[in-house]
């Protein structure tokens, strides 16, 4: 009998930054990186990458121990980029602690990734609450019904609970839930990574100093 393939015999037979990546000048991108990732987001939308908007936001605990999870972007705005979360969340108490993130961005369609590290904090009231009511009323219901860090006991108390919060939402259409936050990452480091079948990836590095970018490549 033929030994089952493993997990590192499966890793090893398949492709890797397949299909035709794009080209890119490094000196052509801008100077600000917010606008070069607006750029390559716009790309990114135009070639149907599937949800371009989830990145992973990575934090760091009291306690020194990493997490890492995927969340949606809510927005880019003043050199801040911006996701939301409850207050009662890891990544919420984790920021609390220590307030610095790092996200990352892949879009696979295009071989892209867009790599961000720096300070974060959380966003006025005012501004969070209206994120949190501009949201469908499914996920407004969701994010009343969620209990963070709370042992589930069953897929049906979700469901009951879920059920609940949406029938609350609809009664009360500007309900907030208090623990809504949103969190600006204003990075002092960003990466714009384009890969390459050949392994050739280039990586457009820009770093803070003081109020202005600097630029450069490194080598992959």
């Amino acid at each position: 009998m033929m030994p089952r393939p493993t997990i590192r015999d499966r890793i090893r037979a398949l492709p890797a930054l397949t299909g035709d990546l794009p080209e890119v000048d490094p000196y052509a991108l801008p100077g600000d990186p917010e606008q070069a990732f607006g750029e390559w987001f716009a790309a990114a939308v135009a070639a149907g990458v599937p949800e371009p908007h989830a990145m992973t936001v990575a934090t760091v605990g009291a306690d020194g121990a990493p997490t890492s999870r995927v969340v949606l972007l809510a927005d880019v705005v003043d050199g801040a980029w911006v996701f939301a979360t409850d207050a009662r969340t890891t990544k919420a108490r984790d920021l609390a602690e220590n307030p610095r993130a790092a996200l990352t961005f892949y879009w696979q369609p295009l071989g892209r990734q867009v790599r961000l590290a720096g300070p974060a904090h959380p966003l006025d009231d005012g501004t969070s609450a209206a994120d949190f009511l501009g949201r469908s009323p499914s996920s407004r219901a969701a994010a009343l019904a969620s209990r963070p860090g709370q042992v589930l006991h069953s897929v049906g108390e979700m469901t009951t609970a879920i059920a609940e919060a949406r029938a609350r939402v609809d009664r009360e259409p500007r309900l907030v839930v208090p623990t809504w936050q949103l969190w600006a990452v204003v990075p002092d480091h960003v990466e714009l990574w384009q890969g390459d079948s050949d392994r050739a990836h280039l990586r457009v590095l820009y770093t803070r100093t003081d109020d202005r970018w600097d630029r450069h490549l490194g080598w992959p």
